[in-house]
């Protein structure tokens, strides 16, 4: 089985790709032209493949499958563009919706033996107080726009296994852990945290599940799992004290002390949404964020346990492991500033 993998410069596809070539396998990656999975071409130059596209132009695809006529092939669509804001975004329905169909449609033009399409627990109907479970179809009223495009997608990767194409989707819930790059807005948060320039946090949760965790489930789906079938790939409710209070534990950062209430985060979200789109940075928190902290969402990952043997670590490790992952990140980045500037001294003499 060769697997062929998008989104695989992100960090939910790169721990994906790390997993299956330490196990032995062939990966086949899509990277954007500006991106690149250096470690993986170094670590595994015999088995990591990469290719330049974009989910958005078939040809881009069609080329993953390049070669590959004779050998059965397991399709893991990760690529994706995550959004906290609530408005409709071209962009993001272009790529969620429009780049899933065109993966939907060079799966079944070259014959790939399963789908693995990386959805989202925010596809799933919105519900208070009451365990989520895993749904037969997508509806488009759900409030933001990447809610909307990740059921859309999904829907249409239902339709196609309907027709035949044997895919799977999974629903992962809010994912944290170690990465190499901090782009979300939790990833943000913590970062803040260790940083000590976090003034203040909201209260409020959702389910937070370690990215390594999903890793290990999208491919147990993709070689156990049921054609037109669906997993929920979560852990469980943690609230924003408690994930803060853990990390503080657990790196000796200082505690947070200061939770704002939701209402009255409420009142200046749409201000820090128009704030962080006009600077361009990643923001902490929008109106449609906070809508989703105060929904005290539960989902259930019983289907996945029982169907992909699928499981969950503690907080405290994955917060650890976060920890350790961000001081070496951070080390190597003052290390390059401190070269930069040491070569900037010589030149200037």
């Amino acid at each position: 089985m060769i697997y062929l993998i998008t989104g695989v410069a992100g960090n939910l596809g790169s721990k994906v790709a790390e997993k299956l070539l330490i196990s032995g396998e062939t990966v086949r990656g899509l990277v954007l032209e500006h991106e690149s999975c250096a470690e993986l071409k170094r670590d595994y130059p015999d088995r990591y493949f990469e290719y330049i596209g974009d989910v958005c132009e078939p040809a881009s695809l069609n080329a993953l499958f390049s070669g590959l006529e004779d050998q059965e092939t397991a399709f893991i669509h990760c690529a994706g563009i995550i959004s906290i804001y609530g408005r409709s975004d071209k962009r993001v329905e272009k790529v969620n919706v429009g780049g899933t169909k065109n993966v939907v449609d060079a799966c079944i033009r070259n014959k790939a033996a399963r789908l693995v399409y990386v959805s989202s627990v925010h596809a799933l109907p919105e519900k208070r107080k009451t365990v989520i479970s895993e749904v037969k179809g997508f509806s488009h009223r759900l409030s933001g726009c990447y809610s909307r495009t990740k059921a859309a997608a999904s829907q249409l990767v239902l339709d196609a296994a309907k027709e035949g194409l044997p895919a799977v989707i999974v629903h992962p819930s809010g994912i944290i852990g170690p990465s190499r790059s901090d782009k979300g807005n939790i990833a943000r948060l913590v970062e803040l945290c260790l940083m000590g320039k976090l003034p203040a946090a909201v209260r409020g949760g959702f389910d937070f599940v370690d990215v390594r965790d999903v890793a290990g489930g999208i491919i147990s789906a993709a070689q156990k799992g049921r054609s037109g079938e669906c997993y929920i790939l979560s852990n469980r409710y943690i609230s924003i004290r408690e994930l803060l209070d853990t990390l503080s534990k657990v790196s000796g950062a200082k505690k947070m002390k200061t939770y704002l209430p939701l209402g009255f985060a409420k009142l200046f979200a749409p201000f820090s949404e128009a704030y962080y789109r006009m600077t361009r940075k990643v923001p902490l928190f929008t109106p449609y964020s906070i809508k989703t902290l105060a929904q005290d969402a539960r989902f259930s990952h019983k289907k996945a346990d029982a169907e992909l043997d699928y499981s969950t670590r503690p907080l405290e490790e994955t917060l650890a492991d976060t920890v350790k992952e961000w001081s070496r990140r951070s080390g190597k980045a003052s290390k390059r500033r401190s070269k930069g500037k040491g070569l900037k001294m010589q030149t200037q003499s």
